[in-house]
């Protein structure tokens, strides 16, 4: 796999969503009065799978590692960048916690709230690893260690492509209009939308901005956290296009991302709708979210089509690097056990609980999805790879973003009101 880097100052813009809990001491480095060391761990694995991969972790670090013990605690993912952030300013943040990339880390980092974990990286770690680390990298220090690649794109039902009479996979936004229009047609919604979480609908902004802003124009937004290129007004006016098309299910702004058979995973999940953009992590979700708890059988994956003018590499791809970051004052264990989830066996185990992509190239080889392999191919292939936008511009600038997406989704914006919000929150910070 290749990963390259293509923010030259504090963020990469390589490839989120793996831990969060809540709150636990990260000072006095862990240590109880009878010499034990514990340390709290922050997860967002919700399902039955998820859970206990984390809880065997645990367990196995803390047989190796006797008088260790970590405490682990679930929160929800959409709840977790808050809850963190304000975990870190209360000082009362957990040992171990989820990181970014981007300029999400960076901001974590230039406030002196995580760990330098640059000499601490055992050389099989960085090994296995590769290039991923670097979205992990801020001015030359690693300040935490990948887990998962969630590269992003389009997830179908082939069932229900077949039933409207869809041939191939759209390449082009008139072949996915196309394909938009044969769905409504045989009574299928054709995507499903969970726009209450606000960023699955920023999501499509960012691969609309993807496809019209050049390499160039994305770097240089990321360096300067401002949209003046004509492209990300360009962005805005495609997907308010596209968006009028009415292609999304009903109640769409109302829907959940993740949460339950009515979240818009939950609508692929039991063919109810027939496409849904989302990062690698949806048929791990989806899987818990079908009749039988099993991987939706008919499942499969495409990229993000080409706009039609835009100034986009075709084969760009956009998407999160799910990892771990140490408070910087938590035990050194910490950094000890994050080299210890990255072994190979380990990121096997991971891949298979999660049905996701494992950051160590040496663990890949377990993916057997279907759709996961098809994420792969075209990941690999990458002309270069973005983190998504939120994570790459950090959380106020981002959150800026994917609320006045959501808002021009609802009628109260436009394309240019996006570029303000954007240019606003950042002459703020």
């Amino acid at each position: 796999m290749r990963v390259t880097r293509t923010v030259a100052a504090s963020a990469a813009l390589v490839m989120g969503a793996l831990a969060l809990g809540a709150c636990g001491s990260s000072t006095d480095e862990g240590a109880q009065g009878d010499g034990a060391v514990t340390m709290t761990f922050w997860h967002n694995s919700t399902t039955d799978a998820g859970k206990a991969y984390q809880q065997e972790m645990a367990d196995a670090f803390e047989a190796e590692n006797p008088g260790v013990e970590i405490t682990l605690q679930v929160v929800q993912n959409e709840e977790m960048d808050g809850k963190l952030q304000t975990a870190l300013n209360s000082g009362d943040a957990p040992d171990i916690f989820m990181a970014r990339g981007g300029g999400k880390l960076a901001d974590i980092a230039e406030a002196g709230q995580v760990m330098d974990l640059t000499d601490l990286v055992d050389d099989a770690t960085r090994d296995a690893l590769g290039g991923t680390i670097d979205a992990f990298t801020i001015d030359g220090k690693v300040y935490g260690m990948p887990t998962a690649v969630l590269p992003g794109g389009i997830f179908y039902s082939k069932d229900l492509f077949a039933q409207a009479g869809i041939a191939s996979t759209p390449t082009t936004m008139a072949e996915l209009e196309a394909a938009v229009a044969a769905l409504e047609a045989a009574g299928i919604e054709p995507i499903a939308l969970g726009a209450k979480d606000a960023w699955p609908a920023a999501h499509w902004y960012y691969f609309y901005a993807l496809r019209s802003c050049s390499q160039e124009a994305i770097e240089q937004a990321a360096k300067e956290r401002s949209f003046d290129d004509p492209c990300w007004t360009q962005a805005g006016e495609e997907f308010a296009d596209f968006a009028a098309l009415q292609p999304f299910n009903e109640g769409f702004l109302t829907t959940s991302a993740q949460q339950g058979a009515g979240s818009s995973a939950g609508l692929i999940a039991n063919h109810q709708a027939a496409m849904e953009l989302m990062g690698a992590w949806n048929p791990g979700v989806i899987g818990g979210l079908t009749p039988d708890g099993e991987p939706l059988a008919d499942l499969g994956w495409f990229p993000f089509p080409q706009v039609e003018g835009g100034a986009g590499d075709p084969t760009a791809m956009m998407g999160g690097i799910d990892g771990l970051s140490c408070h910087v004052d938590a035990p050194a264990q910490c950094a000890q056990f994050l080299n210890f989830l990255l072994r190979k066996e380990n990121q096997e185990g991971f891949a298979e609980a999660f049905v996701s992509l494992p950051a160590s190239k040496e663990a890949q080889g377990v993916v057997t999805d279907p759709a996961l392999q098809e994420v792969l191919a075209a990941y690999d292939d990458a002309a270069y790879v973005s983190v998504w936008l939120d994570t790459l511009f950090g959380q106020n600038v981002g959150n800026a973003l994917n609320g006045a997406v959501v808002e021009m989704l609802a009628g109260d914006g436009d394309a240019a009101s996006i570029v303000s919000a954007v240019n606003d929150a950042a002459a703020k910070e």
